[in-house]
């Protein structure tokens, strides 16, 4: 694998970002984030690039479309080792992101409150964030994903010895994004199930 040069962190749980980040800088690693991330990694005296400059295209739709952009999935889906995907990455500008640090809307925290209304569980289901997650996992060959706070420790320590994350290390992280989008789907699949169409306020009037 290459060397670790471009990050996105997008966070909900933001335990230890600080520290994650501050050390990510540390080691050379450009900073990629957006919205609150982007502001606490900031207020901890870190240089960030938002997404939307990354990507030359704003936040928008409510935050509804953040990171769905070529720029985004094609700097963590191309293969570094196919000609081809290098190609078409320097014809339409697309540039590496080695390292995806995403965990996922806390949807199961909000319909668990006794007034959640559907239309909070619909705005609390994640798009974007499973989307970076699946396609950093896919691309594990490349690409260092991580859902879970509890990994940073692993990730820097492999990042300092070689600059980069070992594919053991990388394969084990990318089944976990799997668990994780499972459970998140089956988790807002299941509450849905719940939700009565013909007394719910939400379909009134449809």
């Amino acid at each position: 694998m290459n060397k670790i040069r471009r990050a996105l962190i997008s966070l909900t749980d933001k335990s230890g970002i600080e520290q994650f980040g501050a050390a990510l800088a540390e080691l050379g690693v450009e900073l990629l984030s957006t919205g609150g991330t982007a502001a606490r990694l900031r207020e901890a005296g870190l240089e960030v690039v938002d997404v939307s400059e990354f990507t030359g295209f704003p936040e928008m739709l409510d935050g509804r479309v953040k990171t769905l952009h070529p720029k985004v999935h094609g700097g963590i889906l191309h293969q570094r080792s196919n000609p081809e995907h290098i190609s078409q990455c320097d014809t339409h500008g697309l540039t590496p992101i080695d390292l995806v640090a995403v965990n996922l809307y806390a949807f199961e925290k909000t319909v668990a409150a006794a007034d959640c209304s559907l239309e909070d569980a619909i705005e609390n289901i994640d798009i974007g964030g499973p989307a970076l997650l699946r396609a950093a996992a896919k691309n594990f060959q490349d690409v260092t994903v991580v859902v879970d706070p509890a990994d940073y420790g692993t990730v820097l320590q492999e990042i300092r010895t070689t600059g980069a994350t070992t594919l053991k290390t990388r394969f084990m992280l990318a089944r976990k994004v799997f668990e994780l989008t499972s459970s998140y789907d089956t988790a807002i699949s299941r509450w849905l199930e719940k939700v009565d169409v013909s007394t719910n306020d939400y379909f009134k009037g449809v």
